[in-house]
């Protein structure tokens, strides 16, 4: 199941925050480590409990010596935070704003960074049969969806400027702003380029909505010419928002690298996750390019507390997660044996269950079953 003594006596020792969190959080975190240990990564954990049930038991969010430990770390794994469905005992936003959104202002993330790859063997939002022996999903085939969505981080609509005038009158207004500045821009973009010219593909697309959101929009699309201009290898395209999701769900194989800002990112992303096999396999990374603290790996999918503790979660967005994480942490052997172990495991009868994604129906395995399998193939 594991490499050899020697074999991981080779491997570097990483620090990394484990926050397990909420639902299916901690199920998930637990079989991602033990394909990160089957891999053969040193990895010296320190467990933290934050999220709803923290929040419900204290009253804390993201205490500031947690978040000051934290700063210390090589990289931080997360499962997923928030309260069961219908609770209003954690106020709508408090977990948002004060713990992921805090997270990713405070170690400045500024790069959301979510590939998605159609794997043979999983179902997908572009059809309702199984993958047959050609590798086609619905005709269309699996490895025309292969894209990643570079989304900025730490601005946009999230930046939380906005308030109330006379609120809980009948003449309230609401305002919400969009935060867009050069050095945020620049930064997001230049990163995009820098990893589609490393790509095979070699080609970009901004989207954004540029006839409308005139100024944020103008701004991105301004920064892209200029920085196009250092990756001449980089082909570059535009797509407004509402006709990217046409084309990412009829269309995937014309995108390799997409550049938007937070709001489009987030929207897309779930979209993305549909398309590519469904969002219990979407892991995704919230990346500190310049590593001046430590980078944030979480799944993409919720707390689903219906199905916790009944062994019913997918924890392959987790697994897949951790093996971004091993790449960043300059582990790109162990991250790219994740991968093909993963790939290798829906390829098979094995991983062709309703439940992982797969039109089969066979019986799902079970949360520890599929860690387990993912583990046994390294």
């Amino acid at each position: 199941m594991s490499r050899t003594g020697e074999q991981v006596s080779q491997s570097r020792r990483h620090r990394v925050a484990v926050v397990g969190g909420d639902g299916i959080g901690p199920e998930v975190i637990a079989e991602a480590l033990k394909v990160v240990a089957a891999a053969g990564v040193v990895i010296e954990e320190k467990q933290y409990e934050l999220g709803a049930a923290h929040y419900l038991r204290t009253g804390e969010v993201l205490p500031e010596h947690v978040l000051e430990e934290l700063r210390g770390f090589d990289a931080i794994l997360l499962g997923a935070v928030g309260p069961e469905v219908g609770r209003t005992d954690v106020p709508s936003g408090l977990l948002e704003r004060g713990l992921l959104l805090r997270l990713r202002f405070e170690l400045d993330l500024y790069v959301n960074l979510r590939p998605f790859v159609s794997t043979p063997g999983t179902r997908t939002a572009l059809g309702t049969g199984p993958v047959d022996g050609t590798g086609l999903v619905a005709g269309i085939p699996a490895s025309d969806c292969n894209f990643v969505i570079v989304r900025e981080n730490t601005e946009g609509a999230y930046a939380g400027e906005g308030g109330f005038l006379r609120k809980g009158t009948p003449a309230e207004v609401a305002t919400q702003g969009s935060v867009n500045t050069r050095n945020g821009v620049e930064r997001c973009v230049r990163y995009a380029f820098e990893l589609a010219s490393r790509r095979p593909r070699h080609h970009l697309t901004l989207v954004h909505k540029t006839n409308v959101l005139t100024f944020a929009g103008d701004l991105w699309q301004r920064t892209v010419d200029e920085i196009a201009t250092d990756y001449l290898g980089v082909e570059r395209d535009y797509n407004h928002v509402d006709a990217a999701c046409i084309y990412m769900v009829e269309q995937p194989a014309r995108y390799d690298v997409i550049v938007t800002d937070n709001l489009f990112g987030d929207i897309l992303s779930d979209l993305a996750g549909a398309v590519s096999g469904g969002i219990g396999f979407a892991a995704s990374a919230n990346l500190n390019p310049a590593r001046t603290g430590p980078s944030l790996f979480e799944p993409v999918h919720g707390a689903a507390h219906d199905i916790a503790g009944t062994g019913k979660a997918n924890p392959l967005a987790a697994i897949r997660s951790a093996a971004l994480m091993l790449e960043h942490l300059g582990e790109t052997d162990a991250a790219e044996r994740v991968t093909k172990a993963v790939s290798a495991y829906l390829a098979e009868p094995a991983g062709n269950t309703e439940n992982a994604g797969n039109a089969a129906g066979t019986p799902f395995p079970s949360t520890v079953a599929v860690g387990d399998a993912i583990a046994e193939r390294l």
